[in-house]
């Protein structure tokens, strides 16, 4: 038995907002629905949330977050030193949205924050002169907090494939599409892969004003990161292709099976379509995914 995301929030006691970063921390287990739409919540999960010692103060505290002031506060630095941290990729958002003005405004665990600034490595950190390789950062331009949004978003798409093809599809929506279309060459693939994307309904409708914003967000643009995500796709592809091919029309013919006609009196052209081989080997000699 399982229930809606929306009963089971009102059940745990959680805004819509907090329980869809719940799931997104993995604190809340989620399992497809039958029919397809959106994933629901076992019974027995929500049970065993209930009954867990501490429950609701222990589940909201796990998803509290605050902005750069009152993390700041928090942390016991000023704001200005905790943006320079967030920038230079020492502290990871946890979620973030776009306000009235079209600014993004980054979100951060409570919970790690605090984690953060009672470790005595951190300490350097957070008083004094910063480390050169946060000063270089910053003399760079640099900004990694969608980056490393970005991989806790990988990390959480990436939990709910059940298979190759799934993870390849999960892969796909951080990538800009021409990139996609460039590793994908076969548009029968290119639908499947956008068949299986997992929902993403808590950003907004792709028509919505701050829609080409968020995208912007989502879309990978560091070489190290893209690098990662295209090995990643052809990794899951070559396995996604040897288990079950992508569906095609009724009918259709891959190259290798086109018939040629018995005998006849005069030569007939066969049209013949492009191949869709692709190399192998290369991939199956690299190391498994990461996270």
């Amino acid at each position: 038995m399982t229930r809606p995301q929306s009963s089971a929030a009102r059940e745990l006691g959680l805004k819509r907002g907090e329980f869809d970063l719940a799931v997104r921390l993995g604190r809340i287990r989620t399992v497809p629905a039958p029919g397809g739409g959106r994933r629901r919540v076992p019974r027995e999960e929500i049970d065993r949330i209930r009954e867990a010692e501490g429950f609701p103060d222990t589940l909201l505290a796990q998803v509290r977050v605050v902005g750069t002031a009152e993390a700041a506060e928090l942390m016991d630095i000023p704001s200005t030193r905790f943006t320079r941290l967030a920038r230079a990729g020492m502290l990871t958002p946890a979620k973030f949205y776009v306000n009235r003005y079209r600014t993004v405004v980054w979100q951060y665990l409570a919970q790690e924050l605090r984690e953060f600034a009672g470790a005595e490595v951190n300490g350097p950190l957070l008083t004094g002169r910063a480390p050169d390789r946060v000063r270089a950062r910053l003399r760079s331009g640099a900004d990694l907090r969608p980056k490393n949004w970005r991989a806790r978003h990988a990390g959480y798409l990436l939990g709910l494939a059940d298979g190759p093809w799934e993870r390849a599809a999960a892969v796909a929506t951080l990538l800009d599409p021409t990139q996609l279309a460039e590793l994908v060459a076969d548009p029968y693939e290119r639908v499947h892969l956008h068949r299986l994307r997992p929902d993403e309904f808590w950003y907004g409708a792709p028509e919505s004003p701050n829609a080409a914003i968020v995208q912007r967000i989502l879309t990978a643009d560091d070489p190290d990161e893209i690098s990662w995500l295209r090995g990643n796709l052809l990794l899951n592809l070559e396995e996604a292709r040897r288990r079950r091919p992508a569906p095609r029309p009724v009918g259709h013919l891959e190259p290798a099976a086109a018939v040629l006609p018995q005998a006849s009196p005069e030569p007939v052209a066969v049209p013949q379509e492009p191949s869709q081989d692709r190399p192998r080997g290369l991939w199956a000699r690299l190391t498994g995914r990461g996270a």
